[in-house]
């Protein structure tokens, strides 16, 4: 009973770092319909830059998040201005194949900075556990879960008390509505991606700790989080919430138990959840016979 207990503790505190990245792309997607497949090298680029500041400057990767938040944020909006703006109203198809390209491009540039050998961001306390009521819990993933949330929750409060949150949510639920009452859509959609990526930024310092890393890890990454939110409902942020700590408790369980089925089992619980609920768990479903416009 301990040890379940232990793996579901340590389970909810990797999908709070889960819901930490899958909330900024689920976000994008239900602002501006755009899936970026990139969000995976940003988050990659946010850990290499955690490492730089660690290595070089012995920071704290936890407390890199404020520098890799915002830096990998101010990247996006450039992104969004110069990349996603222009083809922003074309099918979804060619922000996919944009952003696929664009993920290619960062993982190439970072083998060329910082190389291709596997990278891991190793302070003191990562070899050091907690001991509760006979459970182990590894200060790492506990600091790092505890972080996850912290900014998690800001990112919450930012969607739900601010002018520029509400603005989110008009333009998300209605664009043209929301450009009568003196909202800027394209502004607002430069400052989703922007804030969607900059929860990446958050997330890369954190997974840096984590795990170890390479430029092509955003590969392995993309694709949990594109479940994780396909799971919770494409644009919903607390689908992506409860889809993160389900795949996340589901991954430590199996690891625990099963450690060589454990990269299949989350995947096959979303592929049963969307045989029965195609929308995800808190999506709406999407009429199929209306044209975009």
């Amino acid at each position: 009973m301990t040890q379940l207990v232990q793996n579901l503790v340590l389970g909810l505190l990797l999908g709070g770092v889960y819901a930490l990245v899958a909330a900024g792309l689920t976000l994008i997607f239900g602002v501006m319909r755009v899936i970026n497949i990139a969000h995976g090298a940003l988050l990659i680029l946010a850990a290499f830059l955690a490492y730089s500041l660690w290595d070089g400057l012995g920071i704290d990767p936890l407390l890199a998040i404020l520098v890799t938040s915002p830096a990998i944020g101010a990247l996006g909006w450039v992104i969004h201005q110069v990349v996603v703006a222009p083809i922003r109203t074309a099918p979804m198809a060619s922000t996919v194949l944009l952003t696929f390209g664009l993920a290619l491009v960062l993982e190439a540039a970072m083998g060329t900075v910082w190389g291709n050998t596997s990278t891991a961001i190793r302070p003191a306390y990562v070899d050091e556990s907690f001991r509760f009521a006979g459970l182990f819990l590894p200060k790492a993933q506990v600091y790092g879960g505890v972080v996850a949330v912290v900014v998690l929750m800001a990112l919450v409060l930012v969607l739900a008390r601010t002018w520029l949150g509400r603005a989110i949510r008009a333009a998300a639920v209605n664009p043209s509505g929301a450009e009568l009452v003196g909202v800027r859509v394209p502004s607002v959609a430069a400052l989703v991606f922007a804030l969607g990526v900059a929860a990446a930024g958050a997330g890369g310092a954190i997974v840096g700790v984590l795990y170890p890393f390479v430029p092509g890890s955003h590969y392995q990454w993309i694709a949990r989080l594109l479940a994780i939110v396909v799971l919770g409902g494409m644009g919903s942020i607390n689908g992506a919430v409860l889809g993160a700590v389900m795949f996340g408790v589901a991954e430590m369980l199996t690891a625990a138990w099963s450690p060589q089925w454990a990269t299949a089992v989350p995947y096959a619980i979303v592929f049963v959840v969307l045989l029965v609920r195609p929308q995800g768990l808190l999506g709406s479903r999407l009429r199929e016979d209306a044209v975009p416009t």
